[in-house]
């Protein structure tokens, strides 16, 4: 009878042990973010490249938890252009949560950033559009979509998305702050268009780094934080939170690629990724041939896949810049 009871006993907990383990892997489950590098080329030369990003996108839509575009969605700020990325993004549309930043080819004069003029960016991707997406948290600004923030959840948490224009003000960043703070529970996201530097740094005027928010017209005003760079993005926002998980971010040319890994105040682990395929960068075809950027965050596996893929052309890039992992990551 003691025998019996035992054997009952120890079957008993093997199967709390296996509840216990199947409800871990329900509630923390695998998730993809899709990121959606400077497809400015994509507007002004080749709409069906950035068509076949956004049909591939919606296609996929069950596995993709949210999208970010990281800025310059359009080459010179026209209305042409601006036409053709509504059209794109119209694919996503309903299917699955996405968000936008402006680049500094979205703003001002001809896509010049001689001024914060996202007049175009705001008539074409209007705010009294998307602050009725389920995911729309709210904007600096009430109605414009220069700055705002955004909500999901995925893999047993909740996600905040911080999306910040070109070179961001400090108001804006101290804004940025404020939201976090009020969301200690969220993990956060910060997409931006400039940040992370080729050389694997964060973009800085002391490491004499190109294409600086500084060297733009919105950053020679002589105003003091007018604009700020990835470094002092890093000093001023990032680094000071300990809920932020990743900032991601385009622009830079070069090999279009950067990583690093930081540790915040509070030892929280942040990981910071460049992905740019556009004209100028090293080797590109056809303003970037569609290439995007997969991320697959595993919980229980404590790991972070990166993948680069086109839709265009099926085929992945499988160079260490553009295919690797972070291992031991502790959300």
């Amino acid at each position: 009878m003691i025998k019996h009871a035992g054997n009952r006993l120890m079957a008993m907990g093997i199967l709390v042990m296996l509840i216990a383990s199947f409800s871990r892997n329900q509630n923390k489950p695998s998730f993809t973010l899709v990121l959606l590098p400077d497809t400015q080329g994509y507007t002004q030369h080749h709409p069906e490249i950035f068509e076949a990003q956004t049909k591939w996108i919606a296609a996929k839509k069950d596995s993709i938890a949210f999208v970010l575009h990281l800025g310059d969605i359009t080459n010179n700020n026209v209305d042409s252009q601006w036409h053709q990325a509504v059209k794109a993004f119209g694919h996503m549309d309903g299917k699955v949560p996405y968000s936008f930043v402006m680049g500094n080819h979205d703003m001002g004069t001809n896509g010049s950033a001689d001024a914060r003029n996202t007049n175009l960016m705001n008539k074409y991707l209007p705010y009294s559009k998307y602050s009725r997406f389920s995911s729309f948290g709210g904007a600096f600004e009430n109605g414009s979509m220069d700055n705002t923030w955004h909500q999901f959840k995925a893999g047993g948490y909740s996600w905040l998305v911080i999306s910040l224009e070109f070179g961001p003000r400090d108001t804006v960043l101290n804004w940025a702050g404020k939201i976090i703070a009020a969301h200690p529970a969220h993990k956060v996201i910060i997409q931006t268009h400039a940040y992370m530097y080729s050389d694997e740094s964060r973009m800085s005027e002391t490491r004499q780094h190109k294409w600086l928010p500084q060297h733009y017209g919105i950053g020679k005003t002589g105003v003091a934080g007018a604009v700020n760079d990835g470094e002092q993005m890093w000093d001023k926002l990032v680094s000071r939170h300990a809920n932020i998980v990743f900032v991601f971010n385009g622009h830079v040319l070069n090999d279009g690629t950067g990583k690093l890994v930081s540790s915040g105040v509070h030892g929280n682990k942040v990981y910071q990724m460049l992905s740019n395929y556009q004209y100028g960068v090293t080797n590109a075809v056809k303003g970037g041939n569609g290439f995007l950027r997969i991320i697959t965050i595993d919980p229980d596996g404590r790991r972070i896949t990166v993948k680069s893929y086109s839709p265009f052309t099926g085929q992945y890039k499988t160079e260490e810049d553009h295919q690797f992992s972070f291992e031991d990551v502790n959300l």
